[in-house]
């Protein structure tokens, strides 16, 4: 059986690591029967921007959201998972991304009333400097509630996952490439129902 899934790229460059990393991943996956759907964010042209017509509206959970939106809502909607594959920029995930989540992840389509419609959903983030680096400040547990509870939990994400790759901008560019081929195979491995 072929599972779908929606593999999101936020980087301004198609020759950077990021997209690297997300095609690493996705390979590694297609071989074992998911097939991608590519959202490049950046590429696309994806307006980030949260206008009046995309704003959440809290005493209507059938709220019509506009057209843009509603394109990205039915290419989540025909797939059975999404990953989201991007580089940590300010301890976080791009403006784009964030723009993305904000305006097409919204009341009464990823929470509120319903929940988001897929069970399955891993963000891959590359981060330029290493664990322990991380980890010394506490960005990687900051990362893990903004992104983990804040954002995939919130929205009733079953199956979530933020796996940090370190260090990319250390020497660990090829360590980053080959657990993104590791996860693959694991993600293509797990359930992708949608709800």
């Amino acid at each position: 059986m072929t599972v779908r899934a929606l593999l999101v790229v936020a980087h301004p460059r198609r020759s950077s690591l990021t997209f690297a990393v997300a095609e690493a991943f996705a390979t590694a996956a297609s071989g074992h029967g998911v097939e991608f759907e590519r959202a490049d964010l950046v590429g696309e042209g994806f307006d980030a921007t949260l206008r009046a017509d995309d704003e959440p509206d809290w005493s209507n959970p059938e709220k019509v959201y506009s057209v843009a939106v509603q394109a990205e809502i039915a290419r989540i909607a025909r797939n059975q998972a999404t990953v989201i594959v991007f580089p940590v920029w300010w301890w976080s995930m791009p403006a784009v991304l964030k723009g993305w989540i904000d305006r097409v992840w919204n009341h009464g389509f990823a929470y509120g009333s319903r929940a988001y419609p897929q069970r399955r959903v891993w963000m891959l983030g590359l981060a330029g400097t290493t664990e322990d680096a991380y980890a010394k400040r506490g960005y990687d547990a900051a990362m893990r509630t903004q992104l983990e509870i804040g954002v995939l939990e919130y929205c009733g994400v079953e199956d979530r996952r933020l796996e940090i790759l370190y260090g990319v901008n250390e020497g660990a560019a090829e360590a980053a490439l080959a657990r993104a081929a590791s996860l693959g195979e694991e993600f293509a491995s797990g359930p992708h129902r949608a709800r």
